[in-house]
């Protein structure tokens, strides 16, 4: 297994709107979508749609929404024998608006795995993913790649107990714009990133249209965002992590690798949802390509 991903699985309900409704408002969405989600469980599915091995360690209900879920993810050829089949199936329901913005909504029944809640011996990833929604699984797993040398990676999309605990525990810490402003508590974005420096060897602040900035041992700097039509930027950042941790088990070069998950970023905000709008490896290595024509 190339790619572990650990943590949240949800199950979205995507609907495109002309704009957001205003009080006491009824409206007619323009478009429907149903599929898996969460985080974790995204990453799981772009590294599998971009050629890698991938396994996912998590919760799914004992409901209608947790069994398609888990369907969906072994028709997409990941790997579920760390899948907990327990309580409710966490539920978002999303509002995708013209210009490429969206507003999430979302439910959760509380329950969290306990640390020991997974037996994972026989399997080996290559990289361990987390998205900090299961924090003492989370922990267990962390301490134990570090044991093993297995690089880890945090997709710090919002701080939380998870996040927060992970944040100094991973080898590579890729967070978005706002946790890095709630964990630094910093305004500027290079003081954001020299702070997370300090915190882990490898930092990544995502920043939407302006691209990312980056801190490794051997420098930091800038990376423009790819230019494309936006329809709904749900999922850009699962899609960005996934791609970055199949990069990293692959042994990619530094800025290979954030072109590379830079690129499956952008290209799953030009389609409706996160989980269809995952690409897969032809749609990113053609992204690149036509970049590297324009320079």
């Amino acid at each position: 297994m190339e790619v572990l991903c650990v943590g949240h699985a949800s199950f979205d309900v995507t609907m495109r709107v002309t704009r957001h409704p205003a009080a006491d408002e009824k409206m007619q969405a323009e478009a429907l979508q149903l599929a898996g989600g969460g985080p974790a469980a995204n990453a799981a599915v772009q590294v599998a749609r971009l050629g890698g091995s991938a396994g996912f360690a998590g919760r799914l209900g004992r409901d209608v929404f947790g069994e398609l879920h888990l369907r969906e993810l072994m028709a997409e050829g990941v790997d579920v024998r760390g899948v907990v089949r327990r309580g409710g199936t966490p539920l978002s329901e999303i509002l995708a608006k013209p210009d490429g913005t969206r507003s999430v909504i979302n439910y959760h029944d509380g329950c969290v795995l306990a640390s020991d809640a997974l037996d994972l011996r026989g399997v080996r990833p290559q990289v361990l993913l987390f998205d900090g929604h299961e924090p003492r699984l989370s922990a267990r797993l962390c301490a134990w790649a570090r044991q093993e040398g297995i690089p880890t990676v945090l997709d710090a999309g919002s701080l939380r107990e998870g996040t927060r605990m992970l944040a100094g525990r991973v080898d590579h810490l890729v967070a978005s714009e706002r946790f890095a402003r709630e964990f630094t508590a910093r305004v500027s974005r290079d003081e954001m990133l020299a702070r997370l420096a300090e915190v882990a060897p490898h930092v990544v602040i995502t920043l939407g249209a302006d691209g990312l900035l980056w801190s490794f041992p051997q420098g930091a700097g800038r990376l423009p965002a790819f230019a494309v039509t936006a329809v709904d930027s749900t999922g850009a950042g699962d899609a960005f992590h996934g791609a970055y941790a199949l990069a990293l088990a692959r042994g990619m070069r530094d800025l290979e690798r954030l072109r590379w998950a830079s690129a499956a970023g952008a290209l799953a905000c030009t389609r409706l949802g996160a989980r269809a709008a995952l690409p897969d490896h032809e749609a990113v290595a053609r992204l690149l390509a036509e970049q590297d024509a324009m320079e």
